[in-house]
């Protein structure tokens, strides 16, 4: 580990300046401090740095050698400087963050184009997950922020809740004559239903929910994307379930109509996620803050 960086930044000033008086104007001190220091770093290095002249100072061999290394890590500190400076600008910098495919689509990208265009330079990468995985990669530090779907809980996580969203069923023409009126969810799984694997949170929601009625949830179809159940069922293939905020053009259009329930089922939350122990870069900050007024 290095040791009195000061004494380092006294012999740069000293070798760029020239003179022991430039350079103690420089660093706001008096010569004689200057003149210490100096011989302090000799010591330590065991040679003679400096050659004094009538002019000033100048670099002995040794000195010309540690000036090439001292001027590239000086150099080093102010790119370091600039780039922190950069980051807090936005001018520079890196976001990363996990959300699942619906979330991303409807909820994550509207907004994440809004920050890229005022800030282009500001580098985003989104992993595609379910809510169970990203929150994993919140956790190995793989992504500064996540989107997941709530109910969650981890002590070591920060759940900012955000909007209200409703899971309900949704068909094509032919299952439109089950819209005319509500019906129970035993009645509605006498048909197909088309659902998302095990192992996502949605999933696991409707199988509780399911199973307070007393039912069980058994697919014909399982599916890994929301977006594929919303075309299966438009194709008649089953019923689907899906989140009603992020059809409402296919139910306006009438490509999709939804099925409804005699006990609908409850709606639930997106939540936006960060670890607690960890604080985030500017730009992930940024991003919270826009996600989190939604």
């Amino acid at each position: 580990m290095i040791h009195n960086m000061e004494l380092y930044q006294v012999f740069y000033i000293t070798a760029k300046a020239g003179s022991l008086s430039k350079a103690a104007d420089e660093l706001f001190v008096t010569q004689p401090a200057v003149t210490h220091s100096i011989k302090q770093l000799e010591a330590k290095l065991g040679g003679q740095l400096f050659f004094r002249t009538s002019r000033g100072v100048t670099l002995t061999t040794e000195g010309r050698e540690l000036f090439t290394y001292i001027e590239q890590a000086y150099h080093f500190i102010l790119n370091g400087e600039r780039k922190i400076t950069e980051m807090h600008q936005l001018t520079h910098g890196e976001v990363k963050i996990g959300a699942g495919d619906t979330l991303c689509k409807h909820f994550l990208l509207p907004h994440l184009k809004q920050f890229h265009e005022a800030f282009p330079k500001v580098k985003i990468q989104v992993t595609n997950r379910t809510t169970t995985e990203t929150i994993t990669l919140l956790k190995e530090g793989k992504i500064d922020l996540g989107i997941v779907n709530l109910p969650i809980s981890d002590p070591h996580i920060s759940i900012q809740e955000s909007i209200i969203i409703h899971d309900c069923f949704l068909a094509g023409e032919a299952y439109k004559h089950l819209t005319v009126t509500p019906i129970s969810l035993e009645k509605l799984l006498e048909h197909p239903v088309i659902l998302l694997e095990k192992g996502s949170s949605t999933r696991a929601y409707l199988d509780h929910f399911a199973e307070g009625h007393g039912l069980s949830m058994k697919p014909e179809i399982e599916l890994g994307s929301v977006d594929l159940l919303i075309e299966f069922a438009r194709n008649g293939f089953g019923i689907a379930c899906g989140i009603r905020e992020f059809v409402t053009q296919e139910l306006l259009d009438g490509t999709l109509y939804e099925i409804r329930l005699t006990t609908p089922i409850p709606a639930r939350k997106v939540g936006i996620i960060k670890l607690k122990s960890t604080p985030l870069s500017a730009a992930a900050t940024h991003v919270y803050d826009t996600l989190r007024q939604i």
